[in-house]
């Protein structure tokens, strides 16, 4: 059997999770589920890095000790990452006597191997980093980069790691390995960095009460780096080579944010060198959420209300518009607005409706779910979609394209809900087609089994109820075609993604003392023989691109069953062009044409506006050109 070892960093427990650790979390969390789908023995590392100056700090302010102040704060990240639904092993804590005997050892290894030794240090530290700042990097403000805070400066005798004994070590193994560090951004960024010279790193600190002792001067304290970085060995048991460390070591993947990708790709290699040890295999370092364009930070106060959003929309959803709305090696701002119309597009819309309309159709006409007795016209291309997707998300996740990911298994939602409405099945409930009605009833059935399968590492508790309405007593993780047994009672139960009213979000306005209400003029009222003037016709949307310079229109393609029209809409902050191929919209037929941005339009499509634009779609598929009334 292949094994899986994936780890997050150990996070800082001197504030309340925020997030971005719930990002990188998350990611991790995807790639765990993943290789247990595909059958890998996984282990999935996660925890708290407790022997930092800002703990310390922190503990003071509350007028606890150290201990007691770690204690009281690791809990609120396990009680977040059980909200999240992450499916981690452990959660590892560095202050527990695994890991300060793990870290003493490794130390004595570097030192043994004659890479560590005793001398004067002092510049300009950052204490949010835990990190001295390179003459190279200091500003003549003598601010952090990251933190934008004042640095201070340090004079100690401390212990030093010859790293710039590696230099050239890691350089030919970035360039032998190319997907070592991961995106290739910030492997460019590294190289950069190493080219210009390393220099040996303090790794002691005499000043500090807090931490774990050196084996062989206990008057200096592991420098927080070092012995935290050791904690992905420590955690599996590296102190006594226990089967477990031999099992899983070296890492396939470190999961972090980039502002912490040096440590792990230079700084922690080279140890592991210095030690004789494998490396890991690939140091995964994604972008930063931001919020109106600054990095999310605790100590300057810039956070996402994730309580608030995964209240209102659910974890699921809050895990999706993390992982679908950015590509994740870049930064990405996280925007509410957003976060509303990627659960109503791609969730409540694409996705719910089609199960919903599967299962109510199944209901109607049948006692279970029938065989596949009838094929006909589609029904190959769906098989061959169906595999060409698993395919397809195999390649996406080993790049870390989680956007993609769930982008391809989306084209395959929105194909079915195409099936649907193709084969018109809700046509074929007479006798002579019913036997093909339930061909294609199954034939749904089956890819949303599939579907639920390929989701379950992105939104587990979406595929679980999938599977539970569908009528599986037990979760099927096989990603093959034909897996639905015939004759399973499907449950059709509430909607898996309810719509949601955002209204309560806002706050209350003060009440005005005023006027008493006035009844509108009957001039604002429309006649009813003036309604019956629009013309609403049933549409597909065939293509959507954006409009150059206009960054709140799409140029679409629509299809009325008899024509073909363009149609320029105001909903680019909304929804992406991708999302809205495929998806049938309610269009003004008879407007008069216009021209937007020298964009020619013939028609208009309904949407309500409110806190997000949402476009006014069908309970259940209807053919095109039908007229609305």
């Amino acid at each position: 059997m292949s094994t899986f070892y994936v780890t997050t960093p150990i996070y800082y427990p001197n504030g309340e999770p925020h997030a971005g650790t719930a990002y990188t979390t998350i990611a991790a969390d995807v790639l765990a589920r993943y290789h247990r789908l595909k059958g890998d023995e996984v282990f999935f590392l996660t925890g708290v890095d407790e022997h930092a100056a800002n703990v310390y700090d922190a503990a003071k302010d509350m007028g606890l000790s150290p201990q007691a102040y770690c204690d009281k704060m690791a809990p609120a990240f396990i009680k977040l990452w059980e909200r999240l639904n992450i499916s981690h092993d452990i959660f590892f804590r560095t202050t527990s006597d695994l890991h300060k005997r793990g870290a003493q050892k490794f130390l004595n290894v570097l030192y043994d191997n004659g890479d560590v030794y005793k001398g004067k240090y002092e510049g300009y530290y950052c204490p949010s980093c835990e990190e001295f700042i390179t003459e190279k990097e200091l500003t003549d403000e003598k601010i952090c980069p990251d933190h934008q805070l004042p640095l201070q400066w340090l004079e100690e005798e401390n212990y030093f790691f010859r790293l710039s004994k590696y230099q050239d070590r890691l350089l030919t193994h970035i360039h032998e390995h190319p997907d070592f560090v991961y995106p290739p951004a910030r492997r460019n960024e590294l190289l950069n960095f190493l080219e210009s010279g390393l220099q040996d790193v303090s790794i002691s600190r005499a000043s500090l009460p807090w931490g774990i002792p050196f084996p062989f001067d206990p008057e200096h304290i592991i420098y927080i780096w070092i012995e935290a970085l050791s904690n992905y060995m420590t955690a599996l048991g590296y102190e006594i080579e226990s089967e477990q460390y031999q099992t899983f070591w070296p890492a396939d993947v470190h999961m972090m944010g980039k502002d912490i990708a040096r440590f792990h790709a230079l700084l922690w290699p080279a140890m592991l060198m210095s030690a004789n040890l494998p490396l890991p295999k690939q140091i995964v370092a994604h972008g930063w959420l931001t919020k109106d364009g600054e990095a999310l930070s605790k100590t300057r106060g810039i956070f996402i209300d994730m309580d608030m959003d995964i209240t209102t929309y659910g974890v699921d959803a809050f895990r999706y518009y993390l992982l679908r709305e950015f590509s994740f090696g870049n930064d990405g701002d996280y925007r509410p607005t957003r976060l509303h119309a990627r659960y109503n597009a791609d969730l409540a819309n694409d996705l719910g409706n089609l199960l919903n309309r599967v299962l109510g159709l199944v209901n109607k006409n049948f006692e279970a779910i029938p065989a596949p007795t009838t094929p006909g016209e589609f029904d190959d291309e769906i098989k061959e979609m169906a595999q060409a997707t698993v395919d397809k998300l195999d390649e996406h996740i080993k790049a870390f394209a989680f956007d993609a990911a769930l982008e391809t298994i989306w084209e395959f939602v929105r194909r079915i809900n195409r099936y649907i409405q193709q084969t018109q099945v809700w046509t074929l409930a007479k006798p002579e087609t019913k036997p093909r009605m339930g061909t294609v009833l199954y034939n749904s059935l089956e890819a949303l089994r599939l579907i639920s399968v390929l989701i379950s590492p992105f939104i587990p508790e979406t595929a679980e109820k999938i599977q539970k309405q569908i009528g599986l007593s037990e979760f099927d993780t096989t990603a093959e075609w034909g897996r639905l047994p015939a004759d399973l009672t499907v449950s059709r139960g509430e909607p898996i993604f309810p719509r949601v009213d955002t209204k309560h979000q806002k706050q209350a306005q003060p009440k005005k003392t005023a006027k008493p209400k006035q009844q509108k003029k009957t001039t604002d009222l429309v006649s009813f023989a003036d309604f019956q003037k629009l013309d609403l016709r049933v549409a597909r949307v065939l293509t959507a691109e954006p409009i150059e310079g206009a960054d709140r229109l799409l140029k679409l393609q629509v299809d009325l069953g008899t024509e073909k029209r363009q149609v320029v809409a105001g909903i680019a902050e909304h929804y992406t062009p991708e999302t809205l191929v495929g998806k049938q919209v309610i269009i003004v037929a008879n407007l008069e044409p216009a021209t937007i941005r020298n964009v020619e339009s013939h028609g208009m499509i309904l949407a309500g506006s409110g806190d997000a634009v949402v476009l006014a779609t069908l309970e259940t598929e209807m053919p095109l050109g039908t007229q609305v009334k």
